[in-house]
C-alpha cells in the first residue's frame, strides 16, 4: 500500500536561501527528489546535461510546449525555462516527493494545473538581511543589487498565494517547518485514500 509523491512548489526571492535549504531537506529526507529544470540557454562550464539542467534547443523546447509537455515554464533573459511534466509525473508515480524550485510564475501555472501541489513561500526576516546576504555574495553590482531588491519586492507582494510562508531567519529553523509541513500535507486524509482502502480491503478479508 503506498500513496502518489507529492509536489512541493519552493520559490523566494534570491538570497532567501532556498539552495542551501532544499539540500539540507535532501539530506534529511531521502524520499525528496529535485526536478531538474529544461533550459534553451548553453551550459557553463561546470554545468552537467541532466544533473544541473535539461539543455535543449529552442525549436526543442517550442515542441514540448505545443504538445502540452511542460508543467509550467518561463522566457528570461532571452532564454526558456521550464518543469518537463513526464519527469514529474514518473517521479511521483514511483511514491517520490518534487521539489520545485520555481519563481512566483511558475509557482501560479502549478497552482492552476496541479490543485493537490503544496506550495511553500521563503520570506527573508527583512529587507536589510536579505540585501546583507546578496551584498556578502560579492557578485552584485550597485545597479544589480537594486534590481534584485526590487524583484525581491514584487515576489513578497506575490507571497500571498502560496499554501505557506515560512521564514528563514535560521536555515535549520526553517528546514525543520518545511519538513513538519510536508509531512503534515503527506498525511491529509484526502491523501491517504490508497491506504484507507487497502486497510479496509484486509478488513474483508479477515471477516
Amino acid at each position: 500500500m503506498s500513496n502518489k509523491g507529492l509536489l512541493i512548489v519552493l520559490s523566494g526571492p534570491s538570497g532567501s536561501g532556498k539552495d542551501t535549504i532544499i539540500e539540507k531537506i535532501f539530506s534529511i529526507n531521502k524520499n525528496i527528489e529535485k526536478s531538474v529544470s529544461m533550459t534553451t540557454r548553453k551550459a557553463r562550464n561546470n554545468e552537467v546535461d541532466k544533473r544541473d539542467y535539461i539543455f535543449v534547443s529552442e525549436k526543442d523546447f517550442k515542441e514540448i510546449i505545443s504538445s502540452n509537455g511542460m508543467l509550467e515554464y518561463t522566457q528570461y533573459c532571452g532564454n526558456y525555462y521550464g518543469t518537463l511534466k513526464r519527469s514529474v509525473d514518473k517521479l511521483m508515480e514511483d511514491g517520490k516527493d518534487v521539489i520545485l524550485k520555481i519563481d512566483v510564475n511558475g509557482a501560479k501555472q502549478i497552482k492552476e494545473k496541479c490543485s493537490d501541489s503544496v506550495s511553500i513561500f521563503i520570506l527573508p526576516p527583512s529587507i536589510e538581511a536579505l540585501s546583507s546576504r546578496l551584498v556578502k555574495r560579492s557578485t552584485e553590482t550597485d545597479e544589480s543589487l537594486k534590481r534584485r531588491l526590487e524583484r525581491a519586492k514584487q515576489e513578497i507582494e506575490s507571497s500571498y498565494i502560496y499554501d505557506y510562508v515560512v521564514i528563514n531567519d535560521n536555515v535549520d529553523n526553517c528546514v525543520r517547518d518545511i519538513c513538519n509541513i510536508i509531512n503534515a500535507e503527506k498525511l491529509k486524509s484526502d491523501r491517504m485514500k490508497n491506504i484507507i482502502s487497502g486497510v479496509l480491503s484486509q478488513c474483508k478479508n479477515h471477516q
